[in-house]
């Protein structure tokens, strides 16, 4: 079994951004800069701002935190967002989610400029997304996507089974395997917690998209084998981070998985700061047309 590793393929996106990062450096006067929206004090979340900011830091980009509590009006919220649209030095704007009860996510994510719209969750992201027109893709599928090109696991004309239809991770990641390209052009079903007989749809999968937050839910009777698993999932346990997928079991059946935690979790933070990066180098252009 191959063991896709995204710590390592992360650190090398990292190392590769440095380079572009001084050169923007020296195009536009200043790095890339990341502002994270943080409501609250979930300590999930918490954990999350952290790592990005450490990825931040290791890459060059300037990245700033708002902190907001958990008893913010929605329209004060809204107004951070709208302030940060404004402010020129901000190239990225990430609201982290969950947001607190009481607070409507889509309403903020729908604010957010999508020239700055580094985790691709604004509707026009998802639109562009949809119609494979250029734009931010969401951090999750796209790290996926690199993660797999980076081992040579092509889905091209491969049976892709997603389960979860979150608009996070499985609903954008059956349209990027579903999509036209050499990197795509997979046949997708997607699954959820209506679906009859997930184990029979997943025993068709070449490969498996396990991203539904239930710790261990997938099993080697549900795994055809040398398919390639892919754990989105991150549960905690009594026995501590675990994956949806129950890994020890799966090492002798499938033919490539990812760990969980250590696969997908560091590509989604590369992913961010590819998009951070984006968003200044787009801005220039859009600058040299204005001039």
């Amino acid at each position: 079994m191959i063991l896709l590793d995204g710590k390592t393929v992360a650190a090398e996106i990292r190392n590769q951004l440095k380079a572009e990062i001084a050169a923007l450096r020296h195009d536009a006067g200043r790095p890339p800069a990341l502002c994270v929206i943080l409501v609250g004090e979930n300590p999930a979340s918490q954990v999350y701002v952290r790592n990005k900011h450490k990825a931040c830091q290791e890459c060059g980009i300037i990245s700033e935190t708002i902190t907001p509590p958990a008893s913010v009006k929605q329209h004060d919220l809204m107004e951070i967002i709208e302030e940060l649209n404004r402010r020129p030095e901000i190239d990225g704007i990430l609201l982290q989610l969950p947001l607190p009860a009481g607070l409507n996510s889509d309403a903020c994510l729908a604010l957010i400029s999508p020239e700055k719209d580094v985790d691709g969750f604004n509707p026009i992201s998802m639109g562009r997304l949809a119609l494979g027109l250029p734009g931010f893709r969401p951090c999750t599928p796209a790290g996926i996507m690199t993660l797999l090109d980076y081992y040579g696991l092509s889905v091209k004309y491969k049976k892709s089974v997603v389960l979860g239809r979150s608009n996070i991770v499985g609903r954008p990641l059956s349209i990027m395997l579903s999509a036209h390209g050499d990197k795509a052009d997979s046949t997708v079903t997607l699954c959820h917690s209506k679906t009859p007989d997930l184990a029979a749809e997943c025993l068709q999968a070449d490969f498996l998209f396990a991203a539904i937050g239930r710790p261990r839910f997938i099993t080697k009777d549900m795994v055809k084998p040398g398919a390639v698993v892919i754990d989105v999932g991150i549960n905690r346990t009594e026995q501590g981070l675990v994956g949806d997928v129950d890994f020890e079991n799966l090492k002798d059946i499938a033919s490539a998985m990812t760990p969980a935690p250590g696969g997908i979790g560091p590509m989604t933070i590369a992913q961010l700061l590819r998009n951070t990066v984006l968003s200044l180098r787009l801005k220039l252009e859009r600058d040299k047309l204005n001039a």
